[in-house]
Formats: structure tokens, sequence, C-alpha cells
């Protein structure tokens, strides 16, 4: 059959329905009254967002006379503060001395739990599991909602494919299909199914966009990339979160085609209102305005204008709207009906609460005691930190460890409050949080257990200085790193098995927190060597916001359990794992390098004109010197305590028409000696098409659980839509010819049927 798939007359029908058709703007009696009565110093004021400070600090600005201008009608929300004391006097103030008595939104970063912290993001996204997902979600929108907040900035859906880049730790990794069904689970969870209801709040997806692939992986740094690979690659998660309902979104601080994008008219309205039917309002993110200032496109009036008119509504802490729009209409470089469709977003939004019925309806001083931190929520955060788990690798099958057996715990993490919740996690205490030495005594009292911390996190003063910003994450320890050394290894040899808790403090990674050096401190590498030394069992938990350059340490004798940073719950989790209490179950969604050189790495790289054919190394071919094209460990790679057989991939169809669907099975079986859950992965390859495909791309997903012996046929879908992309006009197509159908335990170890699409 030709395979050379020409341009159809097709082709309409299928960008039809790739396309969201840009919807009516809703009509909302109650906000058009009030618009009517405004004057344009009071549509401004509602689009001023600021941060008293004093509270939970997420940047290094915060707003002054910030009680002076509530009075005066000059703001339309607040960030930063939590408790309904300090909701009900902050939404007093605005209520009580202005002419129209607009209530306020209260946003805050509930970015994995709010009090009751989740693992980063990045783990979550390891469980594969929607379902959990979303709960999670619920239960921070619970949490949140009952200390007032009612706007949550999140979910953060920015796709990253090098780890340098910190802020890889907020998202769920390199693939935009489990991105954006991760996206949509989040929004969901947030905002439930009405907004009125007090313990849901308005989500708001971040960071429109393409902020994870920021040059050099440099937070803040620039971003520049084809259309094709934005619509294929990296925009899938917001298109989601807006087909979610998502309410509100943020913009990023990069630039886009060489324009910021809070300033960028082609992304918030030409593209997310226009083209996705977005009707929820915009936010900068912390200063992204005036940062415009920097990026070399003019005063703070100039940019200013350039935001409002490119579709922002709210101006995050800048305060350049509430300063400059007055005066920008004056001199006619913006028209009042601009700031009039801004400010209706916003109103919007806050009818949408409930809020213009009861601007008290998220204070009530009897929620925080019975809805934040309590039991169920901390069980839901043990379980999900267990599921977010990835076992790397079982040297020897040491793990689990016997319940009854002597144990010496060693690492600078091992019994480490400060660097239990991870990144992003300004809402949660750290001393509330579950040590990994705690969890391992309240998880095995039979066991003989001894401690030592064996190493810094790092010797070196000046990191500890960095990363100590938000308080001590790398203390750095009277005693010498030979004292330390020499504790540790005296208590290994008296042990029957060595776990060490090592790897990166939180702030290590995260916003401002890029990297060149992925490796595991030297520090920590000396004490890894000195245990192995030892001859004992050695069991490493990693934790670390990012993938990490481990060849060294995965070569060793050792087991590696990788747990990212878990929560509030993390001790305990550990321990659940280690000793068998759950098989672990995660998969990467990120792919680790072999070093930083292979920057950016990721499963569904394209081909070459020259693709490197073999493992030798070939002149002239696409490949390294010094290096192997393939990564330390590939995208959904995880281990279990248990093994898994795939067998008898079947589809029912080898050829289909255009908008059909494709059935796929697959046999799978525990093959171990334990229960376990696996990941069952899709992917698909457009063999031929009218612009060069990825080698692969996922296209489904089913975590199974299966009794030791028991086996089940796995059934996935392939549907019309899986099968299209965006071709060089940005038309959503599917093109017909051969498909390939990978289906596997991770993006490598996969099996193989095929089909043709006529």
């Amino acid at each position: 059959m030709n395979n050379s798939k020409p341009i159809l007359s097709f082709l309409l029908l299928s960008f039809c329905f790739g396309m969201t058709v840009a919807q009516e703007p809703r009509t909302i009696p109650q906000v058009e009254e009030l618009l009517l009565k405004m004057t344009l110093d009071e549509k401004i004021g509602q689009l001023n967002l600021l941060t008293p400070g004093g509270g939970i600090a997420t940047g290094s600005v915060v707003s002054k006379n910030v009680e002076t201008k509530l009075k005066a009608g000059q703001v339309g929300g607040l960030f930063g503060i939590s408790g309904p004391e300090k909701m009900k006097k902050a939404q007093d103030l605005a209520l009580k001395n202005t002419r129209l008595k607009i209530p306020l939104l209260f946003g805050s970063d509930v970015i994995h739990g709010y009090k009751t912290t989740f693992p980063i993001p990045l783990g979550l996204s390891c469980s594969w599991d929607m379902e959990l997902i979303e709960n999670l979600a619920r239960i921070a929108a619970t949490e949140a909602t009952a200390d007032g907040i009612n706007w949550n900035f999140s979910p953060m859906v920015d796709i990253a494919r090098d780890p340098r880049w910190g802020r890889i730790a907020e998202g769920a990794g390199e693939d935009p299909y489990l991105g954006s069904a991760i996206a949509k689970a989040m929004v969901k969870g947030y905002q439930g199914n009405n907004l009125a209801d007090p313990k849901t709040m308005l989500a708001c997806v971040k960071h429109l966009a393409l902020y994870g692939a920021s040059e050099a992986g440099r937070d803040y740094n620039s971003v520049d990339m084809s259309k094709i690979k934005m619509f294929n690659q990296y925009l899938p998660p917001y298109h989601a979160a807006v087909d979610a309902g998502v309410a509100s979104a943020m913009t990023s601080f990069n630039d886009i085609d060489g324009i910021p994008a809070s300033g960028n008219r082609w992304l918030i309205t030409d593209l997310l209102r226009k083209r996705w039917g977005f009707q929820g309002f915009v936010v900068s993110d912390y200063t992204s305005v005036n940062e415009m200032i920097a990026h070399g496109l003019g005063d703070l009036q100039a940019v200013s204008a350039l935001a409002l008119k490119a579709g922002l509504d709210m101006d995050m802490v800048g305060e350049g709207f509430l300063t400059t729009l007055k005066k920008s209409v004056q001199e006619e470089k913006v028209s009042e009906a601009e700031i009039t469709q801004a400010c209706r977003r916003v109103l919007e939004a806050k009818y949408q609460l409930g809020l213009f019925e009861d601007p008290y309806r998220y204070i009530d001083p009897k929620r925080p005691a019975k809805d934040i931190l309590n039991a169920k929520h901390r069980k839901t955060a043990r379980e999900a930190a267990a599921r977010s788990f990835v076992l790397l690798k079982n040297h020897n099958d040491v793990l689990p460890v016997q319940k009854n057996a002597k144990i010496a715990l060693i690492g600078p993490l091992a019994n480490n409050k400060n660097n239990m919740l991870g990144t992003w996690a300004p809402t949660g205490n750290p001393q509330l949080s579950v040590p990994v030495l705690e969890g391992f005594r309240n998880v095995a009292p039979n066991a003989t257990i001894t401690y030592a911390k064996g190493a810094n996190i790092s010797d070196n003063p000046e990191l500890a200085k960095k990363i100590n910003v938000f308080g001590p994450r790398i203390e750095i320890d009277e005693r010498s790193p030979e004292i330390l050394l020499k504790e540790a290894l005296d208590l290994a040899l008296k042990s029957n098995v060595v776990v060490a808790v090592v790897g990166e403090a939180t702030e290590m990674s995260g916003e401002a927190a890029s990297r060149t050096d992925l490796s595991i401190p030297e520090s920590q590498k000396k004490l890894i060597r000195a245990l192995v030394d030892t001859g004992k069992p050695l069991v490493l938990v990693l934790m670390s916001g990012r993938p990490l350059t481990i060849p060294e340490e995965l070569a060793l004798p050792a087991s590696i359990l990788q747990v990212w940073h878990p929560g509030v719950e993390a001790g305990n989790a550990i321990a659940d794992v280690v000793f068998g209490d759950y098989n672990p179950s995660g998969k990467l969604t990120a792919t680790w390098p072999r070093n930083v050189g292979q920057i950016p790495i990721y499963h569904s790289m394209k081909h070459t004109g020259r693709p490197a054919e073999s493992t030798e190394f070939q002149k002239f071919r696409s490949n390294y010197l010094d290096a192997p094209n393939s990564p330390l460990l590939p995208f959904g790679y995880g281990l279990s305590y248990t093994t898994f057989e795939y067998s008898g991939l079947k589809i029912d169809k080898k050829e289909i028409g255009q908008g059909e669907s494709v059935n796929i099975s697959v046999t799978l079986k525990n093959t171990g000696g334990f229960d376990g859950e696996e990941v069952v992965q899709l992917y698909l390859r457009d063999v031929v098409r009218s612009i060069t495909p990825p080698q692969k791309t996922l296209k489904g997903f089913k975590k199974v659980f299966l009794k030791t012996g028991e086996t089940k046929t796995v059934r996935l879908i392939l549907k019309p839509e899986d099968l299209r992309f965006y071709n060089s006009q940005l038309e959503f197509v599917s093109e017909p010819g051969v498909f390939e159908v990978f289906v596997g335990t991770n993006s490598v170890e996969t099996q193989k049927v095929s089909f043709i699409l006529n």
C-alpha cells in the first residue's frame, strides 16, 4: 500500500475536530449591572493583585500600603495570607470602606497539598494514577478553603525535558499525553462541579506558556521554538486544562516568538481565548508585567498597556495597571472598554465563587480544626507518597527488608524534618513532617535500628547559603566529615543491612534552583562508596526534585529506591515500601540522563536523517564520542518486588478508516512472589507523515493490580484523536498510512503490532 499520505479531502474535517470552537462570551446580568455603576478608577482597582507579606512567602517583592489601598478600592485580590481571622479583616476593609462593596479574591500557591503536604508533583505523576491525583487536589482544596483561600495558583502543567531546570519538580514531567491527563484531574479536583461550594476553589493553569523549555535549563530564561513543536509537544496540557473548565490562567516569565508571555496577544487572545474558547481570566505571574521592561519592551506605562491590550486581566504585585492605565486611557494608548473587559472577567470569577451572594462564604473559623491536617488526610498523604516511589534497582532482592533486621539507618536525610516536604510547599510546616528514622520505628518496632548522619548534604558553605533562603535545608555539622563517616561505618559494620537516605535538599530544586551538575553531592558520594566497601547489603533511598545523573551509583552493588520529596508523611511512607507493606509501582515520567551533556533527552525524540543504527560507534552518524545515545533510565521505567510478563499482544483491526478506533489487548501475568501493580503503557509511531514523526509517543496507559500468579487481559483503546497531530499549517489532522503500536513496561521494553489507516 502507498504510505506517502497526500493531503486529503478529509483534512478540513479533521482540523475542526482538533480545534476548540470559540464560545460566545457569557453574560452575567449581575456583573453587567455592577460594571455600569463603576468608575474607571474602580475598574482598574479590580485588576490589582497584591501580597501584604508576613504570611506565605512566594516571591521577593512585598506590596506596600495594602490597607490604604483596600480602603480605597484599589485591590481586586490578595494572596500570601491565610486563616479566617486575617481573611475576615481584609474582606471587612474592602466591604466596609468602598462605595460598591466588591469582595476580594484570596489566592495562594497550593502546589502539592496545603497543610497536609503531598509528594512533589513530579513524584505524584510517577503514580500514573489519575483518580489518586484528583482526590489529592480535592483534599488540597478542602484544606485551603478552610483557611479562607478561594483561588489556587495550580496546576503547573509545563512540559519539562531539561532536569537542570529546578521547576521540573512542580510538573508532570516530559510527556504531553500524561501531562494533559494530570492537568484535567487536578482542575476537576480543585474546582469540583460547583465553584460556589465553599470546599472548592478557582484553579489557575500555569505557566502559559512554554516555561519548562527555558534555554540552558536556567530559570526565567528565554524560550525559542517552532509553532509545530509548541502545538504537538508543549501546549497540549494547557489546552487540556481549558477543556476541563479551568477558571483562570497565569502567564509565564519567558518570551514566545520574541514577545514576553504577559504581553503576548497571540498567546492570550488568539490562542487561549479565540482558538481554545477559554472564558476565564488571566493573571500575570509575580511582577512579570514589570519585568517586560528588562526584556526591552519599554517603560512601565508602555508594558502595562501592552499587557492589557494582549488580554491580560490582572496584574500580580507589580501595580503597573494601578499606576499607569488611567494615564494610558487619557493618552488613548488603551481604551476604557479594554479595562472594562478585563474587570468583567475578574468580577465573573468572583460571581462564580458566590462571593457577591456571601463575601464571607470561605471564612468559617470552625473549619480549620476539622478540615486541615486531619488523620484521614494524613493517611491519604502516606498512601500517595508510597505510590509515587520508583524502584530503580533491587540488587540481590535486598528489598523488602525484614522487619526484625538489624538496620543501620544512615545519611544526611535520614533524620531530617526540614527536607521532607519538598520545594514549593509554602503552606506546609516542615516540623510536622515524619522523618525517615521515626517512620522506620513506627513501621518496624521489632527491628534494631541505629542512626548516624554519615555526611553533610553538602560540605560547601556557599551552596548552603543559597539553599537556606527559606530556612535550614543544608546544615553543615560542627563535626568533621571524617568523624561523621567513621560513626556511620562503625554502625554499618554491626548491622545486617544498611539503608542510606541521600540526595538533594528541598531547595536544591524548584524555582530559581537551576543546576548544571545533577550528580549527588560529593560529600554523599564518599559516604556511599565507603558503605559499599563494608560489604553489607545496601539500600539507597534517593531524594530529589528532579532526575539526577547517577551512573556511578546505579553500577554499584546497591538497591536504589527513588522517593522524590515525599511530603508530610515521608518517613512512614518510605518505611511502608522498604519493609514491604506496599510494593512499589511508580514509573518515571521524566527520562534520566547518563550525564548533563545528553540533555535534553526524552522518549519522543525524532529520528535524524543519519540515525545511529546500533550501540556501536559509527562515524558520520548521530551519536557521541564519549557516551551512548540511550538514557541511563528511560521514560516509564520502574521496577517492582514482583515480576510481570507480557504476552499475546493483539489488535482488533489491521486496517481502519478515518474516525475509527483501534482496540488493543495484551496478556499480563504476575510471575513473581508478591502482589503488585503494573502500569501498562501504550506508545504509537506514525511511520510516514507530512512532518517528521517522533520515534514514539505515549497514547495510553492503565494501572493494573495482580495477585501473585494472576493473569489478566489488559485492554487499551486508540481513539481517532490519538492518531492526529498538528501539521505545518497547524491543522489537527490524521494522515493515512502505517501506524506502529508498542505496549510494554516502559518506553523501551515493548512489544509491537501495526495497523493501516486508510
